[in-house]
Formats: structure tokens, C-alpha cells, sequence
């Protein structure tokens, strides 16, 4: 594993529990807006963090950490993620795992050999609009095979967005909630231009508090569960 980050201590980012966080090395998209780019760009890369030393951990606040996160970059470009989380397991933590949903193979192997508690997938844009967006060539018929398989999964799971104004409006929001209807939960994650991909996008005007509660308004009839973050 290519571990970029290790934080060791949230309260905020698995519902409900506490949990440390991994952060993968690696990513397929370009977002411009992404907020990780040392993540994502390989000239960015800090050296590799041991997995000896995060199981070290791990292993000591055993009893006192309820989760362990596993995100990124994207971490299903790991070639060894199922392994790592096998580890996890095998410590009695909870997983967690973020993805861009660009692997629907590594989703599903993941489901099926039932050592994952919660999904998080970021959901970019419309499909149409996905290599776009994302910078890539991606091809938007996975995007919706993982949101399918998440929906099914009987796990845990959220859909979520960063909405940013430059390239996101209600119209794009409203197509995103019928690609994902009926789900569980949508997150609006609001976007902060402090650390980003591409530095023009540090200027960019934001939507305001109001705004996204409108969208959230717009697009709730969707989901079980829309909210603000």
C-alpha cells in the first residue's frame, strides 16, 4: 500500500464512531478543485508511511478506536487494498472506504467478501458530464455500475458531492439525484477553496449557505437523506 497520510483520531468522518484515517497515495481523476493534490499528483508524493507502523498503532488502541477509514487519492488503485483490509479486520475494526466509484470490480469484491461496513462514493457530476469534470477517460457506465452496487449492497453508505459553483449547477445537482434515487443518504459537501489541484480555482466564488440549502431543497425528494456538510 501506498499510504500518503495517517490520521489518528475523528470524531467526524464515520458516523458515529471514532476512527483513524488512511490516506492512499494515487489517483485516476483530476478533479481541479480536488483538496488532496499531494495525493494525486505523483510530483507531489512525501514518502510512503510503513503499514507496520499504522498496524503498530492500530493494534495499540485496540478497545479505544471503533473504525479505521481508508481514502485518498483513490484507494481501490491499490493493488494490494483487500489484503490491508483483511489486516483491519482481523483487528476487530470497523472499515470504512471512500472511492470515486471508478472500479466497480474492487466494490463488489469487497461486498462480497463482506470486509467493508460503509461505502462513501463521490458522485462528480451527471454521467454525461464525467470526463469533464473528472479530467479523465473514464467510462461513466462504472460510475453507475458502483452506484448500483452500493444501493444494493445492505451496507452502510453515502453518496456525496462537492459542489462547486464554477462547474455545478441545480440542473447538474438534480441529474445527480436521479442517478442516485432512492439511496440512503446524499451529502451537498461544500466547497473551500484553501488547498486545491489547480491553483485558479483558489478565486473561485463559492456558493453561499442559502445556496446550497436550496439545492438541497431541489434535490431531496431523491433520497431518503439529503444533507449539508
Amino acid at each position: 500500500m501506498l499510504i500518503g497520510g495517517f490520521q489518528r483520531f475523528s470524531l467526524i468522518d464515520y458516523p458515529g464512531k471514532i476512527c483513524a484515517i488512511v490516506f492512499t497515495q494515487g489517483c485516476n481523476f483530476r478533479c481541479p478543485y480536488c483538496h488532496n493534490p499531494e495525493l494525486v499528483d505523483p510530483k507531489h508524493f512525501s514518502h510512503s508511511i510503513p503499514e507496520e507502523d499504522i498496524f503498530a498503532f492500530l493494534e495499540s488502541r485496540r478497545g479505544k478506536l471503533d473504525a479505521v477509514e481508508i481514502t485518498g487519492g483513490e484507494p481501490t488503485l491499490q493493488p494490494d487494498l483487500i489484503e490491508f483490509i483483511r489486516k483491519i479486520k482481523a483487528l476487530n475494526y470497523l472499515v470504512k472506504l471512500d472511492t470515486n466509484g471508478s472500479n466497480p470490480e474492487i466494490i463488489r469484491a469487497l461486498i462480497e467478501l463482506k470486509i467493508v461496513d460503509y461505502l462513501a462514493m463521490d458522485v462528480k457530476a451527471p454521467l454525461a458530464r464525467y470526463p469533464e469534470i473528472t479530467n479523465s477517460n473514464i467510462d461513466p457506465a462504472k460510475i453507475n455500475q458502483s452506484i448500483e452496487l452500493i444501493k444494493h449492497s445492505g451496507l452502510d453508505y453515502e453518496f456525496r458531492t462537492t459542489v462547486v459553483k464554477s462547474q455545478l449547477g441545480k440542473t447538474d445537482i438534480l441529474e445527480i439525484g436521479k442517478q442516485i434515487r432512492d439511496s440512503k443518504r446524499y451529502v451537498l459537501q461544500k466547497f473551500v477553496p484553501v488547498k486545491v489541484l489547480d491553483q485558479n480555482y483558489l478565486d473561485d466564488v463559492i456558493y453561499t449557505e442559502t445556496d446550497l440549502e436550496c439545492l438541497r431543497n431541489a434535490v431531496k425528494s431523491y433520497v431518503a437523506e439529503c444533507v449539508v456538510r
